[in-house]
């Protein structure tokens, strides 16, 4: 592996080979999503708990101090809306030169196996991974589902995560499911958990993080479930425990109880 490349993805990927990106990319097809109005304000109390942030280079330029951040992983790819026809219909939206001028850390695009866009959005990712190892810029392929929700199976989201490797992405970021080893085993890159089913409690999200580490991914990917949260912090250290420091739920459920007093 190349020293920039090298280099960039262990300012991602911790000593401990783990890691705890927090995405704020949201409004690039959902627009001023809830509690992500003012993602600069948002960010502010998480950052020190987030190895690096998953975000726009509009929102990065516009609200994310460039003297106090995380690395970056710029995505990079877009151009549909939840109004718009399809969400699968992406493309590349931001220039590999434009990733270098922002000084990211990786880049990352989503994929959309089973649709109608799935070849286009496979060469997208396919064409970004050449531009990547050219100037030695990790891309993160993101096993995106658009609105087809029922697509998180460990069958479906293995074959996608193993297509992300083979077309060179080196890192994938894909949903938890139920027999999630499935999927990491079958993907000979690092599995980061983009989410998961929709949860009631604190609880249910701690275990379904915990249940993917414990089964081979290497860190997580969570949005809403930190900043939509009325505990934001509690969630992220608690989380944090779980990716850094080896708790368990029960472990991860009292330094939640802790701070969320």
């Amino acid at each position: 592996m190349d020293w920039g490349m090298e280099n960039r993805l262990s300012q991602l990927i911790q000593t401990d080979g783990h890691c705890m990106f927090l995405p704020i990319d949201h409004g690039y097809f959902q627009g001023p999503t809830r509690k992500l109005e003012q993602p600069g304000k948002t960010i502010e109390p998480l950052l020190p708990y987030a190895d690096a942030l998953f975000v726009t280079r509009g929102v990065l330029r516009s609200q994310v101090d460039p003297q106090n951040t995380k690395p970056i992983i710029l995505r990079v790819s877009g151009g549909t809306s939840v109004v718009g026809q399809d969400l699968a219909n992406e493309g590349i939206i931001t220039s590999m030169e434009e990733a270098i001028r922002l000084n990211v850390s990786a880049v990352g695009i989503s994929v959309f196996i089973g649709t109608e866009y799935e070849k286009q959005s496979l060469l997208n990712l396919a064409k970004l991974v050449d531009e990547g190892e050219r100037y030695g810029i990790p891309v993160m392929a993101v096993t995106a589902v658009g609105k087809e929700l029922e697509k998180r199976d460990a069958r479906y989201l293995a074959l996608c995560s193993r297509i992300a490797a083979e077309l060179g992405a080196r890192v994938v970021k894909t949903y938890w499911c139920e027999n999630f080893e499935k999927v990491t085993t079958g993907c000979p890159v690092p599995v980061v958990i983009a989410g998961g089913p929709k949860v009631d409690t604190e609880r249910e999200v701690f275990e379904f993080i915990y249940d993917g580490i414990q089964k081979g991914a290497i860190g997580q990917n969570l949005g809403r479930n930190i900043w939509q949260h009325k505990h934001p912090v509690a969630m992220i250290k608690a989380l944090r425990t779980i990716i850094h420091e080896g708790a368990n739920v029960d472990q991860a459920e009292e330094v939640y109880k802790e701070n969320a007093k």
